[in-house]
């Protein structure tokens, strides 16, 4: 009988550690599982703050005056607006402009003489 007893003490003792370590590790668990919810919490308030100073900075009021202050543009005016006519003949249809490459822009303006 005091074999039994002993083998009982020994599965009792072995229960009892083991309880105790399930309950360190759900401890970390629940403290890091607080930890993410603060880190969550931030980084809503961060995107709640990024979302305004987005709709802040998109306002018409705020880029016409970054426009006029910083990009030193004006308004368009009937007066100063341009109108570029076609050439006689045309039908309206997209006309290719040759465009100066590096090699001709580097070339002598005095028709190649020397």
């Amino acid at each position: 009988m005091s074999r039994l007893n002993i083998l009982l003490l020994a599965m009792l003792i072995g229960c009892a550690l083991s309880l105790i370590n399930a309950q360190y590790r759900a401890r970390g668990t629940f403290v890091e599982l607080n930890r993410e919810q603060a880190l969550e919490h931030q980084l809503l308030q961060d995107w709640d703050r990024l979302q305004y100073e987005q709709s802040a900075q998109s306002k018409s009021a705020r880029i016409e005056s970054v426009a006029r202050s910083d990009l030193k543009m004006q308004a368009v005016s009937p007066g100063r607006t341009q109108y570029l006519s076609a050439p006689a003949g045309s039908t309206g249809a997209m006309v290719d402009v040759p465009v100066p490459t590096a090699s001709a822009a580097s070339a002598p303006a005095s028709g190649g003489k020397r």
